[in-house]
């Protein structure tokens, strides 16, 4: 990703990297670190992104416009070449020191980053990346491992703790039933097939009737 604040004396583009969060209404952007309360309502709506340390400078940079464009050349696979959107800056991406830079850790100093609105996102790149909440697990509880399986692959793909009980892939499943392997720290493992239909939205919760 590239971007460039827009108003500041040095204005210019820079290499950064985004994501995106709050789900496809962005609901889960409200408020934030900056204070501003509900942004539909007043007037920032979904082109809003939270900002790394680096970017974030203590508040300072609250209210801050900043343009970004996917970089084609470097990532093709993601991007909608040609298409940019200046965004908000409303809120804080926290640091995860547990996670390396480029797998869960991206808002970690000294990286550059912003993490958009999903509304936003999806307007300068595919939507690749699915973080999935895992709740209500029995048995021991603790989980240890967790696998994502496309209904177009045979291969189950590795899925890492992003945070907590939140456990990410950065594998492009988009219109795909998906499946989960779940493994316990007591190295019990349970398989829950097709709990996701194809339809499937950011944001949506499921049910499985499969339990340790």
């Amino acid at each position: 990703m590239f971007f460039m604040k827009i108003g500041s004396v040095s204005a210019g583009w820079l290499r950064a990297h985004a994501t995106f969060y709050g789900g496809s209404d962005a609901s889960d952007t409200m408020g934030g670190a900056c204070g501003y309360g509900n942004l539909y309502t007043d007037g920032y709506k979904t082109n809003t992104a939270a900002l790394s340390t680096a970017l974030f400078n203590d508040g300072k940079s609250c209210g801050g416009g900043y343009q970004i464009v996917c970089d084609a050349s470097k990532v093709p696979q993601w991007c909608l070449k040609g298409r940019y959107i200046t965004i908000t800056a409303t809120n804080f991406c926290p640091p995860n020191f547990a996670q390396a830079s480029d797998n869960g850790g991206w808002c970690s100093p000294p990286r550059p980053h912003f993490d958009m609105a999903q509304p936003a996102f999806l307007t300068i790149a595919k939507d690749y990346f699915e973080l999935v909440l895992i709740s209500n697990v029995g048995g021991a509880g603790e989980i240890s491992k967790v696998w994502i399986k496309g209904s177009r692959s045979n291969k189950w793909k590795t899925m890492s703790r992003n945070w907590g009980a939140n456990w990410q892939s950065n594998t492009y499943l988009n219109g795909q039933s998906l499946s989960f392997k779940v493994q316990l720290s007591n190295g019990r493992t349970k398989v829950a097939l097709n709990v996701v239909p194809s339809n499937w939205r950011f944001g949506q919760s499921f049910k499985s009737n499969i339990q340790f």
